[in-house]
């Protein structure tokens, strides 16, 4: 694979010309069909095989007439002062509903005199407003709209506040620039060149552009959640301005010690390039692992990203080459331009160096520290509680969660995730009858506020019947009517000849969590699996996979302590990090799989270092040390711009966004520093060469991808170049050979 990947580097960069004009065009040809094919984001949650989901067809097929994928707005008025039925209150509202059905892309609004949402105590009054697209495809311009009707209405005796799901607060990525900023500044201090910091921003966000511009093109021919080209913009950033700094970093080494620039960039893709490729391998194959989970939004968010992490593993190996032959030895710092085989660093040990020695010297007191340390961050992941933050976890000054509370006051928590049961009569005798029978079920079931009576489609044979549950969306108690409902009241309506499909918020967080258990362990070992065997035949070694899938269980653990302890218990409120009092329900697979692609990312970075310099002479220890000084500085900053990129998002006001960002910064801030760059080191001195021991039958079995470089002599031959002497490790000073 080195070889391969020596010849693509010395390609690109004699070719550079052709090559830069070949991603100017992709780029180009993509924008063309953003511009001209991209269609609105259009967000759905499948779940095949629940009820949830059951509920769902039967509505589409039964009530076909329903504007079921219509975005809605709920304008909640609150009487100071009196009711909302006083004749001024009441004019009040007729205005605002007359002004409303005449808004943008608003298709029906019913107000509260008409549907009778009027709380008992006649203090609240609720409007449903209606539009004729979804959510996610209304115009800004129409929600700002209804939110100025809004404002303008309130008045000293009634309060006027929105909600509802047209009113979900967007992702907004133009925060993001910050931590793209950072990256830019640690990309000039790790490699001392503008012109090298510059190389890798331009490599990184070519990237994330040509997946970007592909996601949109994609979405003429499918539909795209909102989420998905946010998070492949995340991950396709992060990665690729990181593959960028591993290869350049390693280029201007290379430089020092040849000075044929076309020599020194074939090296650089075929050593560090062969980390970039295997490390995306892993990441890629941790993302397209979410398909197995079986639901569409997660599949299609995996796949988006796998693609633009995939875009960034060809840009580094690519189009870097061909920029850095445009650059010339303007990428090397002053200092590093006088001739010297090493790092570049003029004398005494490096912080690196040291940390390496430390680590190495006293193995068993730096497993302890860094374990209790993990152990610590992990201890709130016992309180980990799944769901879905609603607009009850927005910040109190916003409309949308004074709506929230406003409803909650006047006709009770459970109004603001109501339960819909849907009613197949198609085997009863008398239809109405027997609707009306288990409307009455449903009523008189502990845990339930109120049932709406059913509502018939045209033919007769299916109804709907309006739960309100007496607990908020997520608690504990409407958790227990679900089942309830799915249990006890299906069975007695069966003896009525009717069938009962629950769905609504509570629900379908229930079956996404069953689902999630169910598809766990197949994604785990379908993930682990193939990455512990693309591990070993890089490394050539059993342990290394082994300790590489441990640190990643390390990881995984103090990352869902950080989430609770960030949104359940609110510790990060003083950062503007509000509390969401729940994780996202479908986070954690997703955690978990790019996680594990990203901690397999560092460590290959890092390990790779440490092999080719054993690989090359140097005993065990000895190239722990070496390969650590070399590599520390660079995972370590490629640490930092990674945590920068993810804290960016985590400065948005979308709650689901926003836990990624926390979650990905913490996990990669745990892995690198503590994980890779503290565990690692300690446990690969404790085992000494057998770190790289593997089975002879393996050995034969395994395909040998020389990520180290062997086979370099003979791939500078067959390019035309003279073979190099052997290979000579320089011991780093205080390592033991």
């Amino acid at each position: 694979m080195s070889a391969l990947l020596y010849r693509i580097g010395r390609f690109s960069y004699r070719a550079r010309r052709l090559v830069v004009l070949f991603w100017v065009l992709l780029l180009t040809a993509l924008g063309v069909g953003a511009a001209t094919l991209a269609e609105p984001s259009a967000t759905s949650l499948s779940l095949p095989g629940t009820e949830s989901q059951e509920a769902f067809d039967l509505l589409e097929e039964r009530f076909s007439e329903l504007p079921l994928d219509g975005g809605t707005a709920l304008i909640v008025f609150s009487a100071v002062d009196g009711a909302v039925t006083d004749p001024e209150p009441r004019r009040q509202i007729t205005e605002v509903v007359q002004e409303a059905a005449g808004a943008a892309e608003v298709a029906a609004v019913k107000g509260p005199f008409e549907s009778g949402l009027i709380s008992e105590d006649q203090r609240v009054a609720v409007a449903e407003v209606t539009y004729a697209v979804s959510f996610e495809t209304v115009r800004e311009s129409s929600r700002q709209e209804l939110m100025d009707l809004v404002e303008r209405s309130g008045s000293a005796d009634m309060r006027v506040a929105v909600g509802g799901d047209v009113m979900e607060l967007m992702p907004d990525v133009s925060k993001e620039l910050i931590g793209l900023l950072i990256a830019a500044v640690v990309l000039v201090v790790t490699l001392g060149s503008l012109v090298a910091a510059g190389m890798s921003l331009i490599a990184g966000v070519t990237g994330v552009a040509v997946g970007l511009l592909g996601i949109l093109t994609a979405t003429a021919f499918m539909d795209l959640g909102v989420t998905t080209p946010i998070l492949a913009l995340m991950l396709g950033l992060a990665v690729g301005i990181d593959y960028a700094l591993f290869i350049v970093s390693r280029y201007t080494h290379e430089l020092t010690r040849d000075p044929d620039p076309e020599e020194a960039i074939g090296r650089a893709v075929a050593t560090a390039g062969s980390a970039v490729l295997f490390a995306g391998s892993t990441v890629v194959i941790a993302l397209t692992g979410l398909a197995v989970v079986g639901i569409g939004l997660l599949t299609e968010m995996g796949i988006a990203a796998a693609v633009t992490v995939a875009i960034a593993v060809l840009v580094a190996v690519t189009l870097l080459p061909a920029l850095l032959g445009f650059a010339g030895i303007r990428v090397l710092r002053r200092s590093a331009r006088r001739q010297r085989a090493g790092d570049g660093e003029t004398g005494g040990r490096t912080f690196a160096q040291r940390w390496a020695a430390l680590t190495t010297g006293r193995p068993v007191a730096t497993l302890i520290v860094a374990l209790i340390g993990i152990g610590v961050l992990a201890l709130p992941a016992l309180d980990l509680r799944l769901g879905v933050p609603d607009q009850g976890t927005y910040p109190e000054h916003t409309t949308q969660r004074q709506a929230y509370d406003a409803i909650a006051a006047g006709f009770g928590p459970g109004f603001n995730g109501p339960l819909l049961v849907v009613v197949d009569l198609t085997d009863t005798r008398d239809h109405r009858d027997a609707a009306q029978r288990v409307h009455t079920e449903l009523a008189g079931t502990d845990g339930v506020a109120t049932a709406a009576p059913p509502e018939f489609n045209p033919a007769g044979d299916t109804a709907i019947i309006a739960v309100i549950p007496r607990g908020g969306p997520d608690s504990e108690e409407t958790e227990q009517l679900v089942q309830t409902l799915r249990g006890e009241i299906a069975g007695t309506a069966d003896g009525f000849g009717a069938r009962i499909a629950v769905t609504g918020t509570a629900a379908i967080i229930i079956d996404f969590s069953d689902r999630m258990a169910q598809a766990l362990w197949t994604y785990l070992l379908v993930v682990i699996g193939l990455s512990f065997v693309l591990l070993m035949a890089v490394f050539r070694s059993v342990v290394v996979p082994l300790k590489a899938t441990l640190g990643f269980l390390l990881s995984l653990g103090a990352t869902f302590g950080v989430m609770v302890a960030t949104f359940q218990w609110g510790w990060l409120e003083w950062l503007g990090i509000h509390t969401t009092d729940v994780v996202v329900s479908m986070l954690p697979i997703f955690i978990i799989g790019v996680v594990f692609g990203l901690a397999m990312d560092y460590e290959v970075f890092l390990v790779t270092r440490m092999r080719e310099e054993y690989v090359h002479g140097a005993k065990a220890t000895a190239a722990i040390r070496a390969g650590f000084g070399h590599g520390a500085r660079v995972v370590a900053a490629a640490a930092i711009i990674m945590v920068s990129v993810f804290a960016g998002f985590s400065t948005g006001d979308a709650s689901d966004i926003v836990q990624i960002g926390v979650a990905l910064a913490a996990a990669v801030a745990v892995d690198a520093f503590v994980v890779r760059m503290t565990i690692v080191p300690a446990v690969l001195a404790l085992v000494g060469d057998k770190a790289w021991w593997l089975p002879k039958w393996l050995d034969r079995i395994l395909p040998d991808l020389d990520v180290e470089g062997r086979n370099l002599p003979a791939a500078r031959r067959d390019t035309g170049g003279e073979p190099e002497p052997a290979a000579v490790v320089e011991p780093v000073e205080g390592s033991a050979r």
